[in-house]
């Protein structure tokens, strides 16, 4: 049962990662990887002296560590509420709407944001026109295009990352919240003094695994989204490679590019698993 998805994960992701020799070539589609001149570390110096090199890993540390901490703050305090409430048809109708955005894609969802956003016919623009203020080009404007990846980031998959947060709530003990109610605490201290320290163990591990993401700044939905006017602020390194290999034929540099990102991943991963086993007792083996 296990050989078909290991032979599926071999060939299309361990097979392949040996073309990373490409980096240190020039390399030459006609000539392939045996015959393409070697240079070296050539490919990696002239990517370091790119003018727009630094600022594209600015951009994907910036959107992805803001990224994370929304999407570790939001789902905690959604699922606190989800608990809370008393009305459990009310609750599974809240559960069920949040949840659907996971399920579509982000070709799905950006015609949606583009509609929504559009600084003409776009419903937010109608309403900020409708209280007297100009309309806003949220998807053209550099300052603000970092935030609207953040929060349609977080508009999409927050609902999803609330089932572990409510099926850690699950774990604490009843009797808690009953010897707090005796001694006279309301909601909110039994927020603070029992869930939350209930949730501790779970938020500690998912916070800490996902430092390995912090290069993932989503692709598919920075390609989606955005346009040139707003590269200075929303290219980041996955959309950098797809332009220099794809587009751009310029195969060597795109693929040390991608080693480049590799090796820092592999690092923040190990990280973050050590981070997990030290201090949330999680192991893989």
């Amino acid at each position: 049962m296990f050989l078909p998805g290991a032979l599926l994960l071999l060939i299309y992701h361990y097979v392949p990662a040996f073309g990373f020799v490409i980096a240190f070539q020039n390399f030459v589609p006609a000539k392939g990887i045996f015959h393409s001149k070697w240079v070296g570390w050539d490919n990696f110096t002239f990517l370091l002296q790119l003018p727009n090199f630094y600022q594209v890993v600015f951009n994907t540390l910036y959107i992805s560590v803001m990224k994370v901490i929304a999407g570790q703050v939001v789902p905690i305090a959604v699922a606190i509420l989800l608990n809370e409430m008393r009305l459990r048809w009310v609750k599974r109708s809240v559960q069920t709407l949040i949840y659907l955005p996971h399920f579509m894609s982000w070709v799905i969802l950006g015609g949606i944001l583009i509609d929504i956003l559009s600084p003409t016919k776009g419903i937010v623009n109608q309403v900020i026109r409708a209280f007297g203020g100009e309309p806003i080009f949220f998807l053209g404007t550099p300052s603000l295009f970092p935030y609207v990846l953040v929060g349609s980031d977080l508009w999409k998959d927050f609902g999803f990352s609330t089932i572990v947060y409510l099926a850690a709530l699950t774990s604490i003990n009843p009797n808690l919240y009953e010897a707090a109610v005796v001694d006279g605490a309301n909601r909110w201290k039994q927020i603070v003094n029992i869930t939350l320290p209930g949730m501790a163990p779970v938020i500690i591990l998912m916070a800490t695994l996902s430092l390995g993401q912090i290069l993932n700044a989503g692709f598919e939905q920075v390609f989606n989204l955005y346009s040139p006017t707003v590269y200075e602020t929303g290219d980041i390194i996955d959309t950098l490679v797809y332009r220099m290999g794809l587009v751009q034929a310029q195969y060597a540099l795109a693929t040390a590019v991608g080693f480049f990102k590799s090796i820092v991943s592999l690092l923040l991963i190990s990280t973050s698993y050590y981070l997990a086993y030290r201090f949330a007792n999680y192991r893989i083996f």
